[in-house]
């Protein structure tokens, strides 16, 4: 065994986070921990690195072989990325401590030699162009790559991989299964902390079970995953159920218009790269429009231009048929309370030190000038609404799993009465029994509130099959466009055909 946990138990505030877990890590396997929201999985793959929540106390043992480097993909990987350095920094600091054994006038040519690599395997493409951008111009599936680039520079015996396909369409979570095969192959150990099925069953040798920081039933993936023993395991491993699509209503004017869309980033020169292309696209009252496409196609820019958080693009948005400013900080109250925009990494979004009730109320005394009472007691029924009851809402984001800050980041966002709810990959880290939770929600919401209509960013043809109208992005080009049926049922575009065939290559368990 490369590394081993015996009886670990993590205690914060009294409360018993992970309860009496074992875990044997043997060399080129791929062990899977799954579980729902808040179950003990990230506390315990942590524990291999030996990190533990502030205040923690901890019994148990927690050994790994030799000493050897434990590798560490988070699940939020802008966390683990410096915003003020390139990521040829980011990358390079590691390889020049692996070259210093080398003449001088090598080391450079070695080192770039050893990122260039890594970003290779971790399933970089355009390394040179990637090179020069800073973490916040990155997808969050290319930021999740270069800190598995990291990971894979730093040479280490165990790989915990916290989520790694998180925010990721089916082609690249099968290049992820891929590599993290290869990783295997190598005789590498990797500790799977994944609510992705498939990919479970794409790579698992071994999987336990957690539930309130308890291990469930452990054993081999093939016998577990096929025959599991205990009701809570045949609970998580349900198959998504078919929640009813909703019957597009009768179509009026758009209430969200894009129009020759074209965004850019810029590499700190006078240099930009068009990384979008839209050149039209529309959204109906009380419709949702979900976007699809692999990691880095430009789904996220396109809700960012929407959302007034990407100003460097030329072409409109419409609200209503009038041009939004492209900066945030050019939009009146009424513009910013039309367009709410929920984010991916619930955590990032909230401040820790205030309870979430009170940032939720924010919302609207700031953009509707309501007083802090009644904020307060609209913020409370809407969360209460969204299944997170007083005693949790009064709580601060830290005490919140991931599915319970969701719910408030949806709350905070309604509270503004918008127009357009973007919602950027916010089930892709989330269990799949928390994630059939938030997708009723969100369901419910388009049906529930009149004129409210909802843009879902998504790389999961799954999700995106409960929008009326899917859209479909492949290289910050817009390929495709239609009646989600149609586009799930008969795609014309080559790209939208082979991320179907994907994701069913995916659902049998294979790798691509």
């Amino acid at each position: 065994m490369v590394a081993e946990i015996r009886d670990l138990r993590v205690r914060v505030d009294g409360r018993l986070i992970v309860d009496g877990v074992s875990l044997r890590v043997p060399p080129g396997r791929v062990t899977a921990l799954i579980g729902a929201s808040g179950s003990g999985k990230t506390t315990t793959g942590l524990a291999l690195l030996g990190e533990y929540p502030a205040g923690a106390e901890v019994t148990g043992e927690v050994r790994v072989e030799g000493g050897g480097r434990v590798g560490y993909v988070p699940q939020h990987p802008a966390a683990a990325l410096n915003p003020a350095r390139r990521v040829s920094a980011l990358l390079m600091d590691i390889a020049r401590a692996q070259v210093r054994h080398l003449p001088l006038r090598r080391r450079r040519l070695a080192a770039r030699e050893r990122v260039l690599e890594a970003m290779s395997e971790a399933q970089l493409p355009s390394a040179a162009e990637l090179l020069r951008r800073y973490p916040h111009q990155l997808s969050g599936g290319q930021q999740q790559r270069v800190v598995l680039a990291q990971a894979l520079l730093h040479g280490a015996r165990v790989v915990v991989a916290d989520e790694p396909t998180t925010g990721q369409d089916a082609l690249t979570k099968s290049r992820i299964v891929e590599q993290l095969t290869a990783v295997r192959a190598r005789g590498i150990a990797v500790v799977l902390l994944s609510h992705d099925l498939d990919v479970v069953r794409a790579l698992a040798d071994e999987v336990v079970v957690l539930r309130a920081g308890r291990v469930v039933e452990s054993g081999p993936a093939q016998r577990l995953l096929l025959a599991p023993q205990q009701a809570w395991t045949r609970e998580l491993l349900e198959d998504q159920t078919e929640l009813p699509s909703c019957e597009a209503p009768a179509t009026e004017q758009p209430v969200l218009r894009i129009r020759a869309l074209t965004a850019r980033h810029r590499d700190g020169s006078r240099a930009a790269t068009v990384v979008l292309r839209t050149p039209e696209l529309d959204l109906f009252p009380g419709q949702s429009l979900a976007v699809v496409g692999r990691s880095g196609s430009g789904k996220t820019t396109l809700a960012r231009c929407v959302a007034g958080l990407h100003r460097d693009h030329d072409g409109e948005v419409l609200l209503d048929g009038v041009p939004l400013p492209r900066s945030l900080r050019d939009r009146g109250r009424g513009q910013l309370a039309a367009v709410q925009y929920v984010f991916q990494d619930a955590h990032a979004a909230f401040d820790e030190h205030r309870p979430v009730v009170r940032q939720v109320a924010r919302t609207a005394v700031r953009l509707r000038g309501a007083d802090e009472d009644t904020a307060l007691r609209e913020a409370l029924t809407t969360l209460a609404g969204l299944g997170l009851p007083e005693e949790l809402a009064r709580r601060r984001p830290g005490r919140l799993s991931g599915g319970e800050l969701q719910r408030a980041a949806l709350a905070r966002a309604l509270l503004a009465r918008p127009r357009v709810l973007v919602c950027d990959e916010i089930t892709s880290g989330l269990d799949p029994v928390t994630r059939r939770g938030i997708l009723d929600v969100l369901t419910g919401l388009v049906r529930g509130r009149d004129g409210l209509s909802l843009v879902l960013i998504t790389h999961d043809l799954d999700t995106a099959s409960l929008a009326h109208r899917i859209a479909v992005l492949d290289a910050g080009e817009l390929v495709e466009q239609g009646p989600a049926r149609r586009i799930l049922t008969a795609p014309s575009h080559p790209f939208t055909v082979s991320l179907m065939e994907t994701t069913a290559r995916l659902a049998t368990g294979t790798a691509g």
